[in-house]
């Protein structure tokens, strides 16, 4: 499994649905970037200067909202997931 160092959480994407309310199917390049996912493995925390461990506060299993942007897409033994850093981290969704 994948370990992420830092202030990293590793994240599985979800994929967004493929058809509307109305039942249109959407083309994959009309479809918006997901922007929530399941957060699969954290890091121990970030480092402050003087050397002080400060752990994230995210958990494994949360749901969460992300920057649209953000992270690095990886693939690792046929899965993909994305690699972010907490603070492009917007929310927590319940």
């Amino acid at each position: 499994m994948l370990k992420p160092l830092g202030d990293r959480v590793i994240v599985t994407v979800e994929e967004p649905e493929e058809q509307t309310v109305g039942g249109i199917v959407l083309a994959s390049n009309a479809k918006e970037k997901p922007q929530t996912g399941k957060i699969v493995a954290i890091s121990a925390g970030r480092f402050t200067d003087d050397g002080q461990q400060v752990p994230l506060t995210v958990k494994e299993g949360q749901t969460v909202l992300f920057d649209k942007y953000a992270g690095s897409e990886v693939k690792y033994e046929g899965a993909s997931y994305l690699v972010l850093h907490e603070k492009d981290i917007m929310a927590i969704v319940d």
